[in-house]
This record gives structure tokens, sequence and C-alpha cells, in this order.
């Protein structure tokens, strides 16, 4: 059976992380039009984008155990806070109690429990931020814990995914500028024509470029990572022109690979698989470290070999490396 393909937007939304666990089965929701009606009260989620999470089963959890839920998502994970709305059965109809559910009216809790699939036994937990990155993050932390804590994860599956249409670029709010998302020796996938044409108004157009970048998942972990190389050298100077690099600073740092392509380098592709990645999961280690004969330590040191030691300025000289003393 082939690995499903997950876009990577999709990936994003649903599971809120490019390297998801499909062992667990939960599956994130898009709420933010609900939260966005004049007659839901609860002002802390307008003007944000709200993510819905289930917790199956987690009604019957005491509260303490969602006290801790909240407590972790605002000390550990840095949100303001996690709403949450607790679904049980009372004479076969579906209530709702919780910290929030009396801002919300029926009639949206009843669009809640349609988006998020949830039903009587159930827990919706509720992630929101103005940044679409940082509330698909929450909510895929969210996610992972839950599945967890829940114990619904089954640990001895391999769930494999292609994760697929990763963004050509994104956009640097420190710098108020387009950059490069991921692989920027990626082929666009995108016109070429059209591409060629982009223009500095064109930022919403640029933004939504997706490039032939791929990767395979399982069980959370990317086991191997590949694109197709972008192989145009007018694409490519284009493509570094987007992200801020004038003309000649591409070919002066990329010369030689420009070339290559002018002369008649073939198109091509391909994928890195990370073996010590795969060994980790087959021998149901959660930590690298655990399958790497000489693992580093936090400070890149190798205490086996008792590396790195200290140079010689011989071997400075021969290398053309000179020492500069901190001022």
């Amino acid at each position: 059976m082939p690995f499903p393909r997950i876009p990577y937007d999709e990936a994003m939304l649903k599971y809120g992380s490019d390297k998801p666990d499909l062992r667990n089965p939960i599956v994130i929701a898009e709420v933010s039009d609900v939260f966005a009606r004049d007659e839901v009260e609860f002002k802390a989620f307008k003007n944000s984008l709200v993510r819905a999470i289930p917790a199956p089963g987690a009604a019957y959890q005491p509260r303490s155990w969602f006290d801790k839920m909240v407590d972790w998502a605002r000390d550990e994970m840095g949100a303001k806070g996690l709403g949450y709305i607790v679904f049980e059965e009372d004479d076969g109809r579906l209530t709702a109690k919780g910290p929030i559910s009396k801002f919300i009216p029926a009639g949206a809790l009843a669009e809640l429990v349609a988006k998020a699939k949830v039903k009587a036994g159930d827990a919706l937990f509720f992630s929101a931020d103005a940044k679409k990155d940082r509330a698909a993050a929450l909510a895929g932390q969210v996610r992972t814990r839950l599945g967890r804590d829940l114990n619904l994860i089954d640990q001895n599956r391999f769930e494999f995914c292609w994760i697929v249409d990763f963004p050509m670029y994104e956009w640097n709010e420190e710098e108020k500028k387009i950059d490069f998302s991921h692989n920027p020796f990626s082929m666009p996938n995108f016109d070429r024509a059209k591409f060629l044409a982009l223009d500095d108004n064109g930022t919403e157009t640029i933004l939504a470029i997706k490039a032939f970048q791929y990767d395979i998942v399982c069980n959370g972990v990317e086991l191997s990572s590949g694109a197709i190389r972008n192989h145009d050298p007018d694409v490519m100077l284009k493509a570094f022109e987007i992200a801020g690099y004038p003309r000649e600073v591409t070919e002066e740092k990329f010369g030689g690979m420009l070339n290559a392509f002018r002369y008649g380098a073939p198109p091509h592709g391909g994928t890195a698989p990370g073996i010590d990645r795969i060994v980790m999961l087959i021998a149901g280690e959660e930590n690298l470290r655990e399958v790497i004969l000489f693992p580093m330590n936090q400070k890149a040191e190798d205490l086996m070999m008792g590396a790195p030691s200290e140079v010689s300025p011989r071997q400075l000289r021969e290398l053309h490396i000179r020492t500069v003393k901190p001022e």
C-alpha cells in the first residue's frame, strides 16, 4: 500500500506539524470562523486563528488533569492559556461544560461539535494566536501531548507518509522581506514564464508558490528529505532575486552550479535517508544519541575520542587560519 501524500499546508492544519505521527488519531480542526461570530462572547479568541484539538474520552479525567494541561501550555509552551470544553450526555442530549462553554451559544457549540467530530465523553481544547505558524505549532504540541497522555498511540505500528508541496518562500517578519522557506535550490512548482515575470507587487502570489520538495515521515520522525533540483539558471537567478539576492551576488556565490546547468547538466532530484533515524525507530528509542556510536554532548564534545582537542599554531598556519583574541 503506498504511503499517503499529505500537502504541507494540510499537515500543518490537521496535525500542527510537517512531521505528523499518524498513529495518533487526533485531527485538529479550524474553528476561527465560529469564534469570530458576534453571538460568541468569548473575546480572547477574537481576531485570532483558532484551532480545536479533540481529546477522545477525556471528559472522565479529573479537573486537576485539565488544570495541568492549561499550566503546561502557559508555562512551557508560552501560550496565554488553553481553553477547553467538556461534552457529556444528559437524558440523550449533548451538554457542554468548562470555563469557556458559557460564552458560546448552542448554535456555535453544535458547529464546533460537527467540525471537530467530538461526542459525549470527549473534551475539546482550543489554541489561538494571531500568527498562523504559532497557532499551528501550539495545536500540534497539544495534539502530541493528548495522544500520549490518553494512551491513543499504538507503539507497535509504523505509520509512513509523504509530506509534499512545501512553500518555496515565507515572510520574514523581523526583516520585513521575503525569504526562502526550506531548500533554496529546489525547483519552484510554478509556470516558468509567469515566475520569471514576477515583480515586487506580487508578494501574495510569491508566498503561495510551492516547491518540488518532499519528506518521508514515520511516527513523527523525518526519515528522508529530498527535492527536484532547480536546474534552470534563469529560474534560479530569479528565485534568489525574489529572496533579496542581486543577480551578481548569486553568480558570485553559486557560479559553479549555474555554469554546470548552462553547459548541460540534466534535470535531477533525489532524497537523503537518515539511516540513524531509521535505526532509532526500529530500536524503539526516542533519542538519536542512543543509537550513535560516539554521540557528542551538548557542548559538541566527543568524550570517547577527546575531541575537539587543542590545535597547534603550526596546524593553524598550514590552514591559513589566524586566531584573534576577543576584545
